[in-house]
């Protein structure tokens, strides 16, 4: 790339902060940053035209866990762990609410659904069996009964009768989070370079020089927040983990209101705008689905369609307006990533499906991690 030396010196130059990522964790670590170093010259690198990977592309969920998710992730996590995992996510989507405000990011809290299918009644029962556990592992947190049981109000059809219900989750406006995000960064005299992809990176002493599709230049520390796309650039476990997704055209009279979890989290739908958004079905094929290729197949979009004929929407008539696909960063743990790699560069990534509820926490421990 053919660069002035205006452009050099005054976005390439004298760089002390260099984050690699302009999602939730990327644009909050720079906030942070710029707040423990006012006269700081921060530059954030975004290799899409706008935040790839996930913080434009979820569904706007804001939750912590359904009740038979913390239930599998006892099974593989030690109990306190599992505690720690929830305290962090509640005090992170308390964190992102703060920052931008709720109107800023259309936050409603309409509560949280766990839907049960019909064939699912041992989950049921397991889950019911152990309701009251883990509201008591989870009261010092929320100081109230976190998961209780409602009808089917809204005559879902193949689900059981009953649903379990959490009163503390809520759904937010995705775009107009990384709106206000953009937003806060920019007024903050943050750049932000859109379009750039880093290749590779090398560190010296007192420095780090990164070599991008477009320029090279230096930077005093090295800050990649990239998630599911990491292993590209460090060696860390995380793996890409793609989730479809698809929203209808609106619905006249849409009843359907809140947030929904079903088949352990592995199909998730909201409403938005008189729409149904409706993603998941990750678990039909993990590997195929361990991609950082922003597509959809023919599989996973089949069966998210025969789930809002059958179950969400049998008796209305729809029509599907669009389709997209974000990449997670996912591990055989849960807890994110947030370290210091070598003198200068350093990391937060592997937020595990749970980027909203998290990824503000992620971002201000990883400034703090920046000396």
């Amino acid at each position: 790339m053919n660069l002035s030396y205006w452009e050099i010196k005054s976005w390439l130059s004298s760089i002390d902060f260099c984050i690699v990522g302009s999602g939730i964790v990327g644009l909050n670590c720079a906030l942070q940053l710029k707040e423990q170093h006012p006269k700081s010259k921060i530059l954030i690198l975004e290799k899409g035209t706008l935040p790839q990977g996930a913080s434009t592309k979820n569904a706007g969920f804001a939750c912590f866990g359904s009740l038979s998710e913390i239930l599998d992730d006892l099974k593989t996590h030690a109990e306190q762990d599992v505690i720690e995992l929830i305290s962090k996510r509640a005090n992170g989507l308390k964190l992102l609410r703060q920052t931008l405000g709720d109107k800023q990011i259309d936050y409603q809290q309409l509560g949280g659904y766990e839907l049960f299918l019909d064939s699912d009644k041992a989950l049921f029962e397991n889950c019911i069996l152990k309701k009251e556990v883990i509201n008591k592992l989870l009261k010092p947190l929320f100081k109230d009964n976190v998961f209780i049981l409602k009808d089917n109000v809204f005559n879902f059809k193949g689900i059981n009768k009953q649903y379990i219900f959490n009163q503390f989750e809520g759904q937010i406006d995705t775009g107009k989070i990384m709106e206000a995000l953009l937003e806060k960064v920019y007024s903050k005299g943050i750049k932000i370079l859109n379009n750039i992809q880093v290749e590779s990176f090398s560190e010296a002493n007192n420095s780090v020089k990164v070599k991008t599709s477009r320029f090279e230049f230096s930077t005093s520390k090295l800050i990649i927040a990239t998630n599911g796309f990491a292993s590209q650039l460090i060696n860390q476990k995380v793996k890409p983990a793609r989730a479809q997704v698809l929203i209808t055209k609106p619905i006249d009279g849409l009843h359907i209101n809140g947030t929904f979890h079903l088949d352990r989290g592995y199909y998730y739908f909201r409403n938005i705008n008189n729409r149904i958004l409706l993603g998941g079905g990750r678990h039909l094929d993990f590997k195929g689905e361990e991609t950082t290729e922003f597509n959809q197949t023919e599989l996973i979009q089949n069966k998210l369609e025969d789930f809002l004929k059958k179950i969400i929407l049998p008796e209305t008539t729809f029509e599907i307006e669009h389709r997209w696909s974000g990449i997670m960063g996912v591990g055989n743990q849960k807890k994110a990533i947030v370290k210091q790699l070598s003198n200068n560069v350093f990391c937060g990534v592997r937020l595990g499906g749970m980027g909203i509820a998290i990824g503000s926490l992620v971002g201000k421990e990883l400034a703090k991690l920046v000396k």
